[in-house]
């Protein structure tokens, strides 16, 4: 006898699952993962079966009232994977439940788009008689027919725009039986404006086919676990992934591949699309939700195989999964700022655990964590310490800018030596990157008479003045302030107000002054918030339509282009100045990243490293492009002080307007959960977040260390269940945070 019970959770986030009666009719029909309608409380609504059982603690059970007929949302593995990010991030199973399944997908109502599709009839081909007399007779619909003979099917509104035929000139077209018009599902393709030609994959290196084998023996292995692929930039590590890629699906299997920006996501789409065709899609927010949807529907259905995009492609409904890829697995895109507050790389290592299927995570600099992992036994680790075709690795020099300042007399922009490689590059025809991890124009505006700072108002941080819309704007809360002409101190009130610090545009317009005949393009999110502004103006970049690319993080990985010979680094120490225990791993990983993007091609790379701190293990670690020699330093420094990754650490953060509301709740909550756990727990704080205040929001917080995150989640969580917050309060839980932000 089936059970007749099913256990449902709705789309409230109580943390709680609800026993429901199935009707006599539908017992066999309701399955895990099925939609179903119940009554909650005095309302309606719907609920996502987790659970079918034949015995409930509840009696009276309310009945299920209809249940959907499309398939289900979610398999047992998937539901299984989100109770372990629900336990392990202290999140709401429905939180970890909506993170696993697209809005595009939960929402009521959401399916395909339907349209009046028109198509050839087979084997009804007009005379050239026929085809004249139409032409003169109706050129718009001579014209439709002529674009339908190319193309075989198309939609009514594509003819309507190609040729101008109406409706009704289609239909004249039907009853001469050359068409068939009828309503069809069209699908929402997000890469229909990417044209893609077939790759055949090239003969690997040693050391790619070494590398291959081993993912190889791993996925073929009893219980298949997780290589470390560590290869310098440039090494050919997306090779492996694709011949790796392609075993799973000779072997009938899908694949997964992660990258961490969506900037990324065109070129990796283009590369998976040459190999694999259509057989692939892409996930990530930039998608309507039309297009995700129809993506994650083709997935579902087994029509696409394989799934390149960012974060929330690791929950793609791949069925079987014979591979799953992080590339650049040490990248803090993959971590989640809403609850559940997962890391997308370890997220991946679970659901490879729970799908037996092998997970690769790639990187020219690994994390600490993962290092650590591989040198425990944890991980297999696996090198590629050579460029593919015998490249040269870039030749790094670092430029002492605190030298340069001395013999200028005053701080300069570009170096003298920078100025002339650019020049050398622009005579040959070649491009350069310029890297600066920071937006806008001046960081500052500050009056040199009285030191009064442009601030938010709504955060502790001051205003970024930005040239392109003469506007001050604040970068957390996106506050938007006019540039004013005296100082806003009441008590100066003085003309003399003046901008300091650098950001990627004046970068760009002190470069477009010195160079005024180079093309020039600059690429952060000011520039590329509309959709598909990443693939444009790496498309140009490629073509070779500019010259200079200015940018930030996002130009800094991952990016392949042959005729880029020159990177400049403009303030290589800049993320060392974050008040952040991992900040000199994030400097470390982004400069080793970004000179990575040079001498790609047959002409050797060269990089120049502006820096004021050019004797720090970071900068020196990224010249030479030792990860292991950093690794060694900086895990030391990790054990000593108690960081990861040898303890777990979680923030507890509270934020509201009443300031100290928000101070009286969090000391509350850490003495309670002081008393209940173990000793060995080390709880810092509470104290205010180095951001202190963001959007108007006061922000405290406390820090939890320990060996095993298992040694506080459980308190916490209870802790969490019960502890009534005051009316403005709200508390956000950061399991293996990656910023002390």
């Amino acid at each position: 006898m089936p059970p007749t019970i099913a256990r449902i959770i709705t789309d409230l986030a109580l943390d709680r699952e609800f026993d429901y009666r199935i009707p006599d009719a539908w017992i066999g029909q309701v399955s895990i993962g099925s939609v179903v309608r119940i009554p909650f409380g005095r309302r309606h609504t719907r609920g996502l079966v987790t659970a079918l059982v034949e015995h409930s603690a509840w009696p009276d059970l309310k009945a299920i009232e209809s249940v959907s007929s499309a398939p289900p949302l979610v398999d047992a593995a998937m539901l299984r994977l989100a109770r372990w990010m629900a336990d392990y991030y202290a999140a709401p199973f429905e939180q970890a439940i909506a993170a696993i399944l697209p809005a595009a997908i939960r929402r009521e109502g959401a399916k395909f788009k339907k349209q009046l599709i028109a198509r050839v009839v087979d084997g009804r081909e007009p005379t050239a008689q026929e085809e004249e007399h139409l032409a003169k007779r109706s050129p718009r619909q001579a014209a439709a027919w002529a674009h339908l003979k190319d193309v075989r099917v198309a939609t009514a509104a594509a003819l309507d725009a190609e040729t101008g035929v109406s409706r009704a000139g289609l239909r004249s077209l039907e009853k001469r039986g050359w068409i068939e018009v009828a309503p069809g599902v069209i699908r929402r393709n997000p890469h229909e404006r990417l044209t893609v030609l077939p790759t055949v994959a090239p003969a690997l290196m040693d050391e790619q086919t070494a590398a291959l084998a081993a993912v190889h023996e791993q996925m073929t292995a009893k219980r298949p676990g997780v290589i470390l692929l560590h290869g310098v930039t440039g090494s050919g590590k997306t090779e492996v992934y694709l011949a790796a890629i392609q075993t799973a699906l000779d072997a009938g299997k899908g694949a997964i591949a992660l990258v961490p920006e969506i900037s990324l996501t065109p070129q990796a789409m283009e590369r998976f699309r040459g190999r694999f065709g259509d057989t692939v899609a892409v996930l990530h927010s930039h998608l309507s939700d039309g297009e995700r949807h129809d993506e994650w529907q083709r997935i579902a259905a087994g029509d696409a195989r394989v799934v390149v995009g960012a974060r929330s492609a690791l929950f793609a409904p791949v069925r079987p999964l014979g591979l799953l890829v992080v590339d650049e697995e040490h990248e803090p895109a993959y971590k989640q700022d809403e609850s559940p507050r997962y890391n997308a790389r370890d997220v991946a290592v679970m659901r490879g655990h729970l799908d037996g299927c092998a997970v690769v995570l790639g990187s020219a600099t690994p994390s600490l964590e993962s290092f650590q992992n591989a040198r425990n036994g944890k991980y297999r680790l696996v090198q590629m310490r050579r460029r593919v075709d015998c490249r040269l690795m870039p030749v790094v020099r670092g430029i002492d800018m605190r030298v340069e300042t001395e013999k200028a007399g005053t701080p300069h922009l570009l170096s003298q030596d920078l100025i002339d490689a650019i020049r050398l590059r622009l005579d040959r025809a070649e491009q350069t990157i310029l890297f600066l991890n920071r937006r806008g124009f001046a960081t500052t505006l500050m009056c040199p008479l009285c030191g009064h700072v442009e601030t938010c108002p709504n955060c502790s941080v001051k205003l970024t003045y930005h040239r392109q819309s003469e506007q001050l704007l604040c970068h957390v809360c996106g506050e938007v302030r006019s540039v004013p002409a005296l100082c806003s101190n009441p008590d100066c009130r003085k003309p003399t107000i003046k901008m300091s610090g650098v950001g990627t545009q004046r970068v760009e317009a002190a470069v477009a002054k010195i160079f005024p005949r180079a093309r020039i393009a600059r690429m952060d999110s000011d520039t590329t918030g509309a959709k598909d502004s990443h693939a444009q103006i790496l498309g140009r970049f490629r073509r070779g339509d500019l010259d200079i690319l200015v940018g930030t993080q996002m130009i800094a990985k991952g990016l392949d282009f042959p005729n880029v010979t020159l990177v400049g680094v403009i303030l290589a120490d800049l993320s060392l100045q974050m008040p952040d225990f991992r900040a000199a791993e994030r400097t470390f990983q982004l400069l080793t990243q970004v000179a990575g993007r040079a001498g790609r091609g047959d002409v050797p790379g060269e990089v120049l490293v502006q820096t004021y701190a050019p004797f720090h293990p970071a900068v020196q670690s990224a010249r030479h492009a030792d990860a292991v020699t950093f690794f060694d330093q900086e895990i030391e420094m990790r054990r000593e002080l108690g960081y990861p990754p040898f303890t777990r650490l979680t923030t507890v953060l509270f934020k509201g307007r009443d300031e100290q509301a928000v101070t009286a709740c969090a000391k509350e909550a850490a003495a309670r959960l002081k008393a209940n756990v173990p000793a060995t727990v080390k709880l810092t704080g509470p104290a205010p977040a180095p951001l202190a205040k963001a959007k108007g929001y006061y922000r405290v917080q406390f820090m939890l260390r320990s060996a095993a995150v298992r040694d506080y989640v459980p308190a916490l969580r209870g802790l969490l269940k019960a502890f009534t917050l005051p009316k403005g309060v709200a508390v956000a839980v950061n399991v293996d945070a990656l910023s002390l932000m």
